[in-house]
């Protein structure tokens, strides 16, 4: 690219900011915003710097998309706070918080007043209003009810090498923390997994799953092997 096609991709770039500006978005550094032509963006929403807005792209009324967030061909919510994330082909509900660095891959619906935190991962999947999976867990080909608790780590495994599953968890479940999900498994209202489960069969509704070895202590087991000795200490 020369000089003078940098400039007038520059130029471009930055009328359309001022158009959105003009139309009452705000932003933190309107030289490092990325707009593509087609993208709408609703009037007090504030914009970051260094985001990056693609395609058919729909972003609500009184958004914070803070910085380092990229959003294609998605629609946003109103009220929606996004911290240096991507998301792709999803939609996201009004007053809902993504991030920072969760990944909405193709085909994710995340509802109203949902939390999707740190190191989240979702795909294909739908997260139903007031859910929340706040940190260090994959979504993959699930459908996820209302005001559920995901807990950190959990694994939707969703994949068997060949064909790939998909599980629905039931409105107030709880998910606990370390829980692998092999789908295709039905998680139903109200029931709840205990953290470190490996669940591969249906849990009934308001029931309590506990899918893990009992714990078993062997003492001096580690002396025995000369692994560890007292005087070292």
């Amino acid at each position: 690219m020369d000089y003078d096609e940098y400039m007038k991709k520059e130029n471009e770039r930055r009328s359309i900011a001022i158009d959105h500006l003009k139309n009452g978005v705000e932003f933190v550094d309107i030289n490092s915003a990325y707009i593509d032509p087609q993208v709408k963006i609703g009037a007090g929403t504030v914009i970051g710097p260094c985001v990056t807005l693609e395609g058919a792209t729909v972003i609500g009324e009184g958004c914070h998309i803070f910085q380092n967030t990229r959003i294609q061909d998605s629609e946003i919510g109103d009220g929606v706070e996004i911290q240096s994330s991507v998301i792709i082909e999803s939609s996201v509900g009004k007053d809902t918080k993504v991030g920072p660095f969760a990944y909405l891959r193709p085909g994710s619906h995340i509802g109203e007043a949902c939390k999707v935190g740190d190191f989240v991962e979702v795909k294909n999947s739908n997260f139903g209003d007031g859910s929340k999976t706040a940190h260090l867990t994959y979504i993959g080909d699930a459908d996820v009810g209302k005001n559920v608790n995901i807990g950190c780590g959990v694994v939707f495994v969703n994949y068997d090498g060949t064909n790939k599953y998909r599980s629905t968890v039931g409105n107030g479940a709880f998910i606990g923390c370390n829980t692998n999900l092999v789908s295709p498994v039905n998680v139903e209202d109200g029931a709840y997994i205990a953290a470190g489960s490996t669940v591969t069969k249906n849990v009934p509704e308001d029931a309590l799953c506990i899918a893990r070895s009992k714990q078993r202590n062997i003492e001096g087991w580690a002396a025995a092997r000369g692994l560890y000795n007292k005087k070292d200490k």
